[in-house]
């Protein structure tokens, strides 16, 4: 059964094999992102985010969820060397670059808890996937070409049995990542997708968005982690990728 909902601004989609799926089952997981958005969006005057921001929370006063995904951030940027960092220019507080991963992760295992093995959950292309596909076969992941509109595949990788994919770009939604180390917030033009698959959806997605600000050298902070793997594509629509991502062009074996 698959399903999707627009939701956090985004289509979000589930799909779940296990035969004892039901409508309800995915309502409960979509409910769960809609609580997301409710307290963490920056468009909604009402989240605790947005309160934070008008200075009517105190961060240790926040609730247990916030403050988790600030800790999350807080690591994110120690082990990027600063190139992560979800205070804006202005001051104001985003974890847009954390949040998203977060919440598919927490997803996925709300799906896990409630009894199910094989499914994926998609939030705008950053995705977790666990077990197989309807067809018993791992889950294949189309890197679209960067583009805005363009439906070409770019490259095609097969996820193991409980691993996460996701990427940032500027061919959607535009510069929205910026270097938090260059004083003068120039825009980031040398690279326009940077896909990073990890052991789950989380990791992947908080990397990806230190590593795109780092521009082209993004590909090696990826590098240099365990258990991550990238595939960057330049403005020249060259692409580079780490060592061990080719293993994930092939089909699933016990080596992922």
């Amino acid at each position: 059964m698959k399903e999707t909902r627009l939701i956090m601004g985004m289509p979000i989609a589930i799909e779940v094999v296990d035969q004892h799926i039901t409508i309800a089952d995915l309502e409960r997981v979509f409910s769960y992102f809609r609580d997301v958005e409710e307290q963490f969006s920056t468009f909604k005057p009402t989240s605790e985010i947005s309160r934070i921001n008008r200075g009517e929370i105190a961060i240790q006063d926040a609730s247990v969820e916030v403050k988790e995904v600030f800790a999350i951030a807080e690591k994110t940027t120690l082990e990027s060397d600063g190139y992560f960092n979800m205070r804006k220019p202005d001051g104001r507080i985003d974890p847009a670059g954390i949040v998203k991963g977060w919440a598919i992760r927490n997803a996925a295992n709300l799906l896990l808890k409630m009894g199910f093995s094989h499914f994926f959950v998609d939030a705008g292309g950053d995705i977790q996937v666990h077990g197989h596909n309807a067809d018993n076969e791992p889950w294949s992941i189309g890197i679209r070409e960067p583009v805005n509109g363009s439906p070409r595949i770019v490259k095609t990788v097969y996820l193991g049995k409980n691993e996460g994919i996701a990427t940032s770009g500027t061919y959607i939604r535009g510069q929205h990542i910026f270097n938090p180390k260059d004083p003068t917030q120039k825009a980031i033009s040398d690279i326009v997708s940077l896909t990073v698959i990890g052991p789950d959806v989380l990791e992947a997605d908080r990397f990806a968005t230190a590593a795109f600000a780092m521009g082209e050298r993004g590909v090696y902070l990826i590098q240099q982690r365990r258990g991550l793997e990238g595939y960057v594509i330049n403005a020249h629509n060259i692409a580079t990728q780490t060592t061990g991502f080719e293993i994930y062009t092939k089909k699933y074996d016990e080596t992922h």
